[in-house]
């Protein structure tokens, strides 16, 4: 005769439904500060609804999805878990406003072993606050408790992002031609990406978290939040100066070397001036500290340009003047010009 089983239930395995529920009252007021007019319905419904039909005319939906890396390792690192939603945000948001399209709506995803209730609070505020700066709505997302497949303490992250523009509108690339002018604008850090690489040189020179980089502890300029571009570009883009802007990228994995060229149109190419980037001090420490090669530099990092504009010559002195107005630090930073065999970006 077999000996009778313990029972088990879902909190032995290791998942804690309660702290579950619990998760979600604690973040609905969070959801509640970025929601929209055009949501339907509140936080807790198997999908998100949101009416599109009093605002375009002929609407694109453009979307976006992605995650923050192994910023995310330091972030767990140092326990700071309030900003790394911000940065959540702000890599999918960025992306889909190179196309002129306003951020709608926004999913997350939090995966854990064991759930921490005021961890991934804290992380939800932080894309709670990603949302407002972006405009768009928290509208839902998923936490998934997954014993034994990440150790204690550690969560992984991935967001959504829907947005939309009128079919007119469409920013493509397809204007840009030879003589335009690239007009960087500032990053507030590495963003969230190339940390690896900034992990292993943080890792080998002793994790100096206090150590000043120009005027900034160290760990504070390397989990300073993603910039959030998009309700300044947004302005700019329903302002006067709209038709002078031929193209924008957004600069992420790949630097500088290969995301302006995204949107550039074959034949053409493109001609950075180096002297133009005056690497911002957290930069400088890592190319020292890491003996980083100047192309490499280039190819991992933003290296203190986060958003680039892709403008009308004639018209790129205007555009400047609202830059200004509007707050966003920029440099001129090269032009397009025909390509030549094939190489089509030329740093120097």
């Amino acid at each position: 005769m077999s000996t009778p089983q313990t029972p088990l239930t879902y909190r032995d395995a290791g998942v804690d439904i309660d702290a579950g529920n619990a998760l979600v009252e604690r973040i609905k007021p969070m959801v509640k500060r970025s929601l929209r007019p055009e949501v339907m319905g509140g936080l807790g419904g198997f999908g998100a609804l949101f009416d599109l039909s009093g605002k375009y005319r002929e609407p694109v939906l453009v979307s976006g999805t992605d995650g923050v890396g192994t910023k995310l390792k330091l972030a767990q690192q140092l326990g700071r878990h309030g900003t790394i939603g911000i940065d959540l945000v702000a890599m999918c948001v960025n992306d889909v406003l190179v196309q002129g399209a306003e951020p709608l709506f926004f999913l997350d995803y939090f995966a854990t072993g064991k759930l921490d209730v005021d961890t991934a609070a804290s992380v939800v505020d932080g894309i709670a606050t990603g949302c407002e700066l972006a405009g768009c709505a928290l509208v839902g997302g998923e936490t998934a408790e997954m014993p034994d497949m990440y150790p204690p303490g550690e969560y992984d992250l991935a967001g959504f992002c829907v947005a939309a523009v009128e079919k007119s509108e469409l920013l493509d690339g397809a204007r840009v031609r030879a003589g335009d002018v690239l007009v960087g604008i500032a990053s507030s850090g590495p963003h969230s990406n190339g940390y690896s690489l900034v992990r292993r040189i943080y890792d080998r020179a002793g994790r100096p978290a206090d150590l000043d980089v120009g005027g900034a502890k160290l760990a504070d300029a390397l989990m300073a939040p993603t910039r959030i571009y998009v309700k300044p570009i947004l302005s700019l883009l329903r302002g006067a100066q709209r038709a002078a802007i031929h193209g924008m990228a957004h600069i992420t994995g790949g630097g500088l070397t290969e995301n302006i060229i995204r949107v550039v149109p074959d034949g053409l190419g493109l001609d950075i001036e180096a002297s133009a980037i005056a690497l911002p001090p957290v930069f400088d420490w890592l190319q020292r500290e890491g003996a980083v090669p100047r192309e490499e530099m280039w190819r991992t990092f933003n290296c203190g340009i986060g958003f680039v504009l892709v403008l009308d010559a004639a018209g790129a002195g205007a555009v400047e003047g609202e830059l200004d107005a509007l707050g966003l630090a920029h440099r001129r930073i090269g032009e397009v010009v025909a390509a030549a065999g094939g190489e089509r970006v030329r740093i120097g």
